[in-house]
């Protein structure tokens, strides 16, 4: 059966005791976790977390029932300061050694943009140099995540070195690892030239990737003026979700359908709206 999940730190609390308070408000499952963003005395540095910290946040969503489809440990692998690579690669590593704590077993993160913090197209983003980075650099984390018992999930976007299907298949058949996920989000391999083909890019995901697909992020968007996209909460944009739900269903039946990027008063007719197609 599919669930519903939201990341956490879109719901505007911090805590775990908030966060599985408010998921009970809203009559969701739990949460995709990045942890520096919404539990207090957390840093997004090596070492910042330890197995204490995770274990007594996995007690309160059990208890609570709700669970954690996703860890969150987004870093950019092309950045040009390598620092931040360095520093994004420990960090990964280190969720990745506590993922069983916090009660999930995969870790994820997009492919990156040589565009650094900003995460945007740079033409440096679709050379061979850039994608065999990406990929030398999730065979380290995947090599890592076997000896933890545990699955490195990936996600392309168009602005990123894997920025569409066929690139981001690529990168997985060469990793060649079976302890890979896909991270699958339909709005972010969009723009404005290829908006109109968004249903046969999502057949082309689920045909791609199948089961090997752990989250499905849930957006939405309108269509400014000048053709580009800008995203609303969920129920309120261009996207058919009474088209999208069945096929996703046909292809993952048990789908963690997870909210990103819909906030506050936005929420609520988010759930409602996605209930229903379900």
């Amino acid at each position: 059966m599919m669930k519903l999940f939201i990341r956490a730190h879109d719901l505007g609390v911090k805590g775990e005791e908030n966060i599985v308070a408010r998921l009970d408000e809203l009559g969701l499952s739990g949460v995709q976790l990045v942890a520096y963003k919404c539990l207090d005395g957390i840093a997004y540095t090596p070492g910042a977390v330890n197995a204490d910290r995770a274990a007594a946040f996995r007690r309160t969503f059990e208890a609570a029932g709700k669970s954690v489809p996703l860890i969150g440990a987004y870093f950019n692998p092309v950045h040009p300061n390598e620092e931040k690579i360095t520093n994004g690669i420990a960090v990964f590593k280190d969720y990745l050694k506590l993922s069983h704590e916090f009660g999930c077993n995969i870790v994820g993160s997009e492919t990156g943009s040589f565009n650094g913090d900003k995460w945007t197209y740079h033409p440096q983003n679709r050379t061979e140099e850039a994608l065999q980075r990406v990929i030398a650099t999730f065979s380290e984390l995947c090599d890592y995540a076997k000896d933890q018992n545990a699955y490195v999930g990936m996600e392309g976007a168009f602005g990123h070195v894997c920025y569409d299907v066929k690139t981001l298949d690529r990168a997985v058949k060469s990793i060649g690892r079976s302890n890979i996920k896909i991270i699958f989000d339909l709005y972010n391999y969009l723009d404005k030239s290829n908006v109109d083909q968004r249903y046969d890019i999502l057949a082309e995901g689920l045909q791609t990737f199948g089961d090997r697909i752990c989250v499905f992020h849930i957006k939405d968007c309108v269509i400014a003026e000048d053709g580009s996209l800008k995203q609303v909460g969920v129920g309120q944009g261009i996207f058919d979700y009474s088209r999208i739900i069945p096929e996703i269903k046909k292809v993952c039946p048990d789908a963690n359908l997870v909210f990103e990027g819909t906030t506050g008063d936005d929420i609520p007719g988010a759930v409602a709206c996605l209930k229903s197609k379900i």
